[in-house]
């Protein structure tokens, strides 16, 4: 894959020749059941994309990579988990594809299939999960502690302690959590799973 450099950070170029794949596109599909193909490239998703210059393979491409079946260019690319699922990008598309759900499906499959660009990518989205279905919401003292635990270690834990103590005396953050509708949480993590 070919690279190049735009504003300091290397960004991801698609191969010259490609010979499409419809296995991959197929799975997508199977999984959220949206209809990747009817993407025609408008740019809308990307040009509304707050969070389209951290990418290494913009929104639109990143569909156009799935319906040509490129596999580990999507499940290796940084853009599915810098995706913050804000959903600009679904609400701007003009052909109703879900494209955050899309992303959030890719980041499945990337995960079962242990193919990601950054380690802890999928820690810190296990520990964003973990504190949702244990609390109802993000408890951010524990989700920053289970996250920071199992990508830093405990080291990395004791760095964190004193900026966590300073933010708790300006009352930025809590110490202990509030919940919040947490049986409803657990019965839509279930059927959740259930599906998957």
């Amino acid at each position: 894959m070919q690279q190049r450099k735009r504003t300091g950070m290397t960004v991801s170029s698609l191969p010259d020749t490609i010979v499409p794949d419809p296995a991959f596109r197929r799975q997508v599909r199977d999984l959220n059941g949206e209809k990747v193909t009817a993407c025609f490239q408008c740019e809308k998703c990307t040009n509304g994309c707050p969070v389209a210059f951290s990418m290494d393979i913009v929104p639109h491409k990143v569909m156009r990579s799935v319906i040509l079946g490129l596999r580990d260019q999507v499940l290796k690319s940084e853009t599915i988990w810098v995706c913050a699922s804000c959903e600009t990008c679904t609400t701007r598309c003009p052909n109703g594809i879900d494209i955050a759900h899309v992303m959030d499906t890719l980041r499945q499959i990337s995960l079962r299939e242990g193919k990601t660009a950054q380690d802890n990518a999928p820690v810190f989205h296990s520990a964003f999960l973990s504190s949702v279905r244990g609390r109802g919401r993000v408890a951010e003292t524990e989700m920053v502690a289970r996250y920071t635990l199992k990508s830093q270690g405990l080291g990395g834990l004791l760095k964190q302690a004193g900026m966590g103590l300073a933010m708790f005396k300006r009352g930025k953050i809590k110490i202990l959590p509030r919940f919040h509708s947490v049986s409803q949480v657990k019965k839509i993590f279930r059927g959740a799973e259930q599906k998957g």
